[in-house]
């Protein structure tokens, strides 16, 4: 079962980064606000997956989430957008 690193955009334009080994769960529990939704999406609203990668091992999938959080804005941006060059530079 592979986990999954996800980045989601909320209306107000934040973006929200997160891991599961079940994706559609994870993405129905943000969407319905349930208490498995994080705190975040509950004062964000209505969002939208925008990128995600995929991991044999959640060790390497809670690794990837943390080195992600700690990114600029501007790098994540050009991780989004698939710009290789511009995430180098950055």
């Amino acid at each position: 079962m592979p986990y999954i690193v996800y980045i989601l955009r909320f209306l107000d334009n934040t973006l929200y980064i997160g891991q599961t080994n079940n994706l559609e769960q994870r993405l129905k529990d943000h969407l319905n606000k349930k208490e498995r939704s994080s705190k975040f999406s509950n004062d964000h609203g209505d969002f939208k997956l925008i990128y995600k990668e995929e991991y044999s091992l959640r060790v390497e999938s809670m690794r990837r989430e943390k080195q992600l959080k700690g990114w600029t804005r501007a790098k994540k941006e050009a991780l989004i957008n698939g710009d290789l060059q511009l995430l180098k530079k950055l």
